[in-house]
């Protein structure tokens, strides 16, 4: 499981230990509030089980999505976004959550592209 914990800015590294799973593809899980973004893996569930033992975060704030390496777009959908009664979808559907999703992870991923 090749997870990686963006602290300041990415790194070359990051990038190629996040893309160990998936070559045109980066999974992104952040939880909002603490402010955390955690790259790569399998699946987004493997870095929300990281962020729910290790970081102690809470279930609401978190919420995943990915950087598709081919357009070099952000994306707003994963499994771990379904949320009975707060969130229906894989797409993150409230406008605030989905800005501040995207918001956080291009801040602590700023200069990815550079890196590919």
């Amino acid at each position: 499981m090749s997870l990686v914990v963006i602290d300041e800015k990415i790194k070359k590294e990051d990038l190629e230990k996040a893309k160990e799973h998936y070559k045109l593809y980066i999974k992104i899980t952040a939880d909002l509030q603490e402010k955390i973004v955690i790259i790569g893996g399998e699946y987004h569930a493997d870095a929300e089980e990281l962020l729910l033992k290790k970081y102690k975060s809470r279930q609401k704030n978190i919420w995943g999505g990915g950087f598709n390496l081919s357009t070099k777009k952000f994306e707003t959908n994963a499994i771990i976004n379904i949320k009975p009664g707060i969130n229906e979808s894989m797409e993150i559907l409230n406008s605030q959550t989905r800005s501040a999703f995207l918001e956080l992870v291009q801040s602590k991923l700023q200069g990815l592209e550079n890196l590919l």
